[in-house]
């Protein structure tokens, strides 16, 4: 049976405040990978040496620069709106969770990719929206209240087709970043299942139920 957030909660001023300043953080990060892509093609730096390459030492950072850089305009943008939702979404929702996984998801996507991806440079932030979603996923089957798992089945509906992008199908295409931050991303989704629970609604036959028995 699915949990309902008290309504009180989630129409509330706070909960109102904490979308706001969900949405505004995911639309900075979105902004910040838009201009390091403007930057890279308008002053002509090759950013893009700096992507993951696994196994070799100098490769190790590009675990910190290879969500942050991408090949095309197309890449980009592919990687754009289910980045601004999910993140926007989890950060409502999860914050205090996000501020737990997201680090680990960033970081973690990288340093599995870096031990077994092919031999290649690796760039793009798909590592990254694959472990935003599947936690995001995860989190709804295994908290089950109406809004977590609301949420996961808007994930799998809108961006169910993304699984493809799990298997090695495209030479052109990272799905070891993909397989790496999706990893990530059901590993927090388990590890903080009991973080950020929102009070639930409570019906009157369940407060009658909590009385003890009069005589």
């Amino acid at each position: 049976m699915l949990e309902v957030p008290d309504p009180e909660y989630t129409s509330s001023k706070r909960a109102q405040a904490n979308f706001k300043l969900a949405f505004v953080v995911s639309s900075a990060a979105v902004a910040v990978l838009w201009c390091l892509y403007g930057l890279n093609h308008l002053l002509a730096v090759d950013l893009l040496r700096f992507g993951l390459s696994p196994r070799q030492g100098w490769g190790l950072f590009g675990i910190l620069t290879t969500p942050l850089l991408h090949a095309s305009i197309e890449h980009l943008i592919s990687n754009t709106l289910p980045l601004w939702v999910g993140l926007t979404l989890m950060l409502y929702l999860f914050p205090n969770a996000s501020m737990r996984a997201l680090p680990l998801i960033y970081l973690g996507s990288g340093v599995l990719a870096w031990v077994f991806a092919r031999q290649a440079v690796h760039i793009g932030a798909s590592g990254v929206v694959y472990g935003i979603l599947g936690f995001l996923f995860v989190s709804g089957l295994l908290r089950r209240d109406l809004r977590s798992m609301g949420v996961s089945l808007m994930i799998a509906f809108v961006y169910g087709s993304i699984i493809w992008g799990l298997v090695p199908i495209n030479n052109q295409m990272s799905w070891e970043l993909h397989v790496a931050g999706s990893v990530m991303g059901v590993l927090m989704a388990w590890r903080l299942k009991t973080w950020d629970r929102p009070p639930m609604k409570v019906y009157d036959w369940e407060r009658f139920d909590d009385e003890p028995p009069s005589g």
